[in-house]
């Protein structure tokens, strides 16, 4: 197993591998102690051919690494692909396109609701996958030849799994529900983080225009100040925090100090006048401009027993065409679905629809009924009955 650490070495490796058809990729990074993930190898392989990459070698170049990531004319195989996908996208400005995920593959080809790697392994590949190294330290040096090996493994092993649900796909005709789910993770805004929409990971639940407009402040500054620093939110400043700081915006040094979740010296250090500032910016700004909270409409009361049986049905539909019940509906949709005939849900267009949609609505209009037989459910056709 080969850790490569010498740019004439990453060269050439990187440029056979664009003469291949796919590569098989995977990440070991940290991020515990920073804003962005700091990438510490990168595991590649391909049908005759695998090794590792070492970011932190003295002197190490990338570039031919990205350039092979931005070539159009190699699927990058990954598993899970999302934080891999940030960690590229941070360093590059750009998504690793072509872009196959095969947990997303998984759940399309009826692997359940997030079929895990391990799963796959021992499924495609027969392979016991040893995790004992996963929460190593990735950025200590030498690394040890139990975390080589367990790195390249990953890779290794999703040669297999790729070419075997790419099989499958090609199959059952389902490459098309497979590039409605990448259309998100290939999204570059998927992967941006806009100070001025922070506020939103905080979830607030008051929304008293104030409030709001004095943690969306404080909460786009933190971004900023994580960013720059590159230190996690949570380390500069805790949520809780933000919440009471909003709730009790203080005026000055002194009334900072009193905001309990607020660290001690915070208000004289060099951050407090920022955070001040960011209080001030928000209790200056108008009503008017304060978020909006996204609240859904009230359903209708009597939609618990409708739903109920969508639910039964979602499951059965799921089950026999081999799809993750994730990726067609949630409860949310079914409530909605159930409220209305026309609700603006993925289930009630393109795939979605002709796995559950019209059978949902069918229940619905009273044109399909569930019957128990036995120990199963099956549905019944009542082409004549409306009620």
């Amino acid at each position: 197993m080969t850790v490569l650490v010498d740019n004439v070495a990453i060269a050439a490796f990187c440029d056979r591998l664009r003469k291949a058809p796919y590569i098989a990729i995977d990440t070991e990074f940290m991020r515990e102690r920073t804003f962005w993930p700091r990438l510490c190898l990168v595991q590649i392989a391909v049908p005759d051919e695998a090794a590792a990459i070492d970011p932190l070698a003295e002197g190490v170049d990338l570039q031919p690494l990205y350039d092979l990531l931005a070539d159009p004319a190699v699927i990058k195989v990954f598993h899970a692909a999302r934080q891999d996908v940030e960690l590229f996208f941070h360093l590059t400005g750009r998504i690793p396109l072509p872009l196959f995920d095969t947990q997303v593959a998984a759940m399309v080809c009826g692997f359940g609701e997030s079929a895990s790697y391990e799963i796959l392994a021992q499924k495609f590949a027969r392979a016991s996958v040893d995790k004992s190294s996963r929460f190593t330290d990735w950025s200590r040096r030498p690394l040890t030849r139990k975390q080589i090996d367990y790195a390249l493994s990953d890779v290794l092993h999703l040669r297999v799994i790729y070419e075997k649900l790419r099989r499958r796909l090609d199959e059952t005709g389902r490459e098309s529900w497979l590039a409605d789910e990448m259309a998100i993770l290939t999204d570059k805004a998927t992967y941006r983080s806009d100070p001025e929409a922070a506020w939103r990971r905080l979830k607030p639940r008051s929304s008293n225009a104030r409030f709001l407009n004095v943690l969306k402040s404080v909460a786009a500054w933190r971004e900023r100040e994580a960013q720059a620093r590159d230190l996690p939110r949570n380390r500069l400043l805790r949520d809780e925090a933000i919440a009471e700081i909003a709730a009790h915006p203080p005026s000055d040094a002194a009334g900072l100090r009193t905001i309990r979740m607020v660290p001690s010296g915070f208000a004289e250090g060099r951050l407090g006048p920022g955070l001040l500032a960011a209080v001030a910016e928000g209790l200056a700004a108008p009503a008017d401009a304060a978020p909006k909270l996204e609240r859904p409409e009230p359903l209708p009361n009597g939609l618990g027993p409708l739903t109920e049986l969508l639910r039964v049905l979602l499951k059965m539909k799921c089950d026999e065409h081999g799809v993750a019940q994730k990726l067609v509906a949630a409860m949310p949709d079914l409530e909605r679905i159930a409220a209305a005939d026309d609700a603006e849900v993925p289930a009630l267009s393109g795939w979605r629809r002709e796995v559950f949609g019209d059978a949902a609505l069918a229940l619905k209009q009273g044109r399909l009924a569930l019957a128990a037989d036995g120990k199963r459910v099956r549905l019944i056709g009542l082409p004549g009955l409306q009620q």
